[in-house]
């Protein structure tokens, strides 16, 4: 059983059934295998509109779907996330943060081990500030590391501090570069992804409602960073990666630049140039899957 999800959980064998309240599933009124079995790609992304506008794209990338079809929210019974499938693929959003997206994750992985889903894939696609490089350029996440550099992730668990790695799968990430290679459309490079607690001090910002340090002191903050490795900064990568290497699940997060934080803290750039931006995580990840499946 390598190729299936792992649960971490063994209290879950003893209940009669299990409840997914964000998603408004639950194995007592949904047949999971019958819905999900045949999963093999998740890709999940913060917003519930980019997640269906990506399971529309696949859709047609695939052949799988009609012009102008339209795709239901399965989630339709909560108002927490949205979930959206088509053929292999499950599109799923998580929110704003790691609380956010650590509480879809716990459910997703649960349906996936309910569904026995196995050899699946798991990517984030999102929006990030970039350090040092221009604006739409795209960053695969080889670890993701904390505010001080390090790649972990700290939780406290019953008062406890546990400490968990965030690195992605090498390989994974290998063959999305090669994938954005072949695509020959945008800068995409390999590095670290900063994942912070917030976006504004967190981030080393100076237009947030609190800031008690100067332009000097960030610009070397972020100069370190980028020292360390660090291309870009978000806020989902660490929990992510911990939460899939612990369930033994292939992962990768695939996110566009939308500035340069060196050069400013606002996003400024038109409506257009961003929905453009964010559909370059989509079309990489678009084109892994096809080429996975055969049909590039």
């Amino acid at each position: 059983r390598e190729n299936f999800i792992h649960l971490c959980n063994p209290h879950l064998e003893k209940m009669k059934e299990d409840i997914l309240y964000h998603f408004a599933l639950g194995t007592g009124t949904h047949d999971f295998p019958t819905l999900f079995g045949d999963v093999k790609f998740v890709c999940v992304g913060g917003s519930p509109s980019r997640m269906k506008a990506f399971i529309t794209y696949i859709a047609e990338e695939l052949g799988l779907g009609s012009p102008g079809c339209d795709y239901p929210n399965i989630c339709a019974g909560t108002d927490r996330y949205a979930m959206y499938k088509v053929g292999p693929v499950l599109s799923v959003s998580h929110g704003m943060g790691i609380p956010s997206i650590s509480i879809m994750l716990h459910e997703l992985i649960k349906l996936l081990y309910h569904a026995k889903c196995s050899d699946i894939t798991i990517i984030r696609i999102g929006t990030s500030g970039g350090i040092g490089l221009e604006p739409g350029s795209v960053v695969i996440t080889r670890q993701s590391v904390d505010a001080t550099f390090k790649p972990q992730l700290e939780q406290v668990v019953l008062g406890k501090t546990v400490i968990r790695s965030t690195n992605l799968d090498e390989q994974l990430a290998k063959e999305l570069m090669q994938c954005s290679k072949e695509i020959g459309q945008f800068n995409t490079v390999i590095g670290n992804t900063m994942c912070t607690l917030d976006f504004y001090e967190g981030q080393g910002r100076l237009d947030g409602a609190i800031c008690l340090y100067d332009e000097e002191e960030k610009l070397q903050y972020l100069k370190n960073a980028y020292d360390s490795g660090v291309r870009n900064i978000e806020m989902e990568s660490s929990v992510f990666a911990a939460m899939c290497n612990l369930s033994g699940v292939k992962a990768a997060v695939v996110c566009v630049t939308l500035l340069n934080r060196l050069e400013g803290d606002q996003i400024s750039s038109s409506h257009d140039i961003l929905v453009e931006y964010q559909q370059r995580p989509q079309k990489l990840v678009g084109y892994f899957i096809k080429k996975s499946l055969g049909k590039v």
